[in-house]
């Protein structure tokens, strides 16, 4: 990821007027129409060279030499970051309107689910995909951590039910601290670090443990804290690889319509991801914050940051819901790059909520 750069406030309100026109256009910016239609009290030349250094910095490019500008990823990530107020009255429109059109006490939850996605489709303009929620089967029933090498160790993970899997992990600084003689204590130390992991996590959902807090950890184990995050990201991960629940998807035709799928192949590239890889999707879509951002809300991608390739000229915005404490679920949105991030947020947001709510 490139380096922030540090911006004036001249630079951020121009950088901030350039996107906003070019998400409401889809037209390049020049410094002629940033005069015209924002009160900058800056001559045009001075709103030029402006546009010049964002350009230098990653935040702006010329799609041709004599065109104006339009946002990069990067720049799209910085607004996001930086500049963006997301409006919170969007949030509570959608909120008023599940409470007026969803009777969630009488519907099954795949019913509220399905027209949830379709509220949330019309109301941001974009693809919506809500996943159904993950059953418990990914619980933990066992795990046994079994030495290998001084770096390497196999981890074994017997679920709720009954299906085992195993992962071959490297385990640097394993024995870093430890002399020869001493490494003959590994087995019989990460016999007794299995018993106490078991201990804690027996009968956690699998995709709870990325949110365990482990700075509070017993002493005789602090050698092996960094190991056992790496452990923990591990089960995570194997976690997502097991999601099954169904996706519903609404929206399609109408982001379509935008001039960034103009082209046949990269149409075809997302509908295809949408409609036959749904196995490929669904762990991008439900990802679960790490500890260190578990307070952020929302997990937003833009373009180049998504890790599929049909979606490298896409924005997917998700959040997780929740029954209790436990991430079940995940609401997102998918839509060009040039998306209008201030209500796309609010929304993403307050269909989790919801989701969350009639979850109880």
């Amino acid at each position: 990821m490139p380096v922030r750069p540090d911006l004036t406030e001249r630079h951020q309100n121009i950088l901030k007027a350039t996107i906003q026109h070019y998400i409401a256009t889809a037209e390049p910016v020049g410094s002629k129409t940033l005069l015209e239609e924002y009160n900058f009290s800056l001559s045009s030349a001075t709103i030029r060279n402006a546009l010049g250094r964002l350009e230098k910095a990653g935040l702006l490019y010329q799609p041709h030499t004599s065109a104006g500008r339009i946002p990069s990823d990067w720049g799209y990530r910085t607004y996001v970051d930086r500049l963006l107020n997301p409006d919170e009255k969007i949030g509570q429109k959608i909120e008023q309107v599940f409470i007026n059109q969803l009777k969630w006490e009488s519907w099954s939850f795949e019913a509220l689910v399905q027209r949830a996605t379709q509220i949330l489709a019309n109301l941001s303009g974009y693809i919506a995909l809500i996943t159904m929620p993950q059953t418990s089967a990914n619980c933990l029933r066992h795990l046994q951590i079994v030495p290998v090498s001084s770096t390497q160790i196999m981890l074994i993970i017997v679920t709720d039910s009954y299906q085992t899997q195993s992962v071959l992990m490297d385990a640097p600084g394993l024995a870093s601290e430890k002399g020869q003689e001493d490494e003959e204590e590994i087995p019989q130390e990460l016999q007794i670090l299995t018993n106490f992991l078991n201990s804690k996590l027996r009968g956690r959902s699998l995709s709870e443990l990325s949110a365990l807090n482990w700075q509070e950890i017993d002493r005789e184990f602090a050698r092996y804290a960094d190991f056992m995050k790496i452990l923990l990201k591990e089960l995570s991960r194997r976690a997502q690889n097991s999601l099954s629940s169904p996706i519903m998807i609404h929206g399609v035709s109408e982001v379509l319509r935008q001039p960034e799928f103009s082209q046949l192949q990269q149409v075809q590239m997302l509908l295809h991801l949408l409609e036959e890889e749904q196995d490929r999707l669904l762990p991008i879509i439900f990802e679960l914050p790490e500890p260190e951002t578990f307070s952020k809300r929302v997990s937003i991608k833009i373009g180049s940051e998504n890790p599929l390739e049909p979606m490298r000229s896409c924005t997917l915005i998700s959040a997780v819901y929740r029954q209790g404490d436990l991430p079940v679920g995940s609401v997102g949105i998918i839509g060009p790059t040039r998306m209008l991030y201030e209500n796309a947020i609010p929304l993403v947001e307050s269909t989790a909520d919801y989701l969350s709510e009639s979850l109880k």
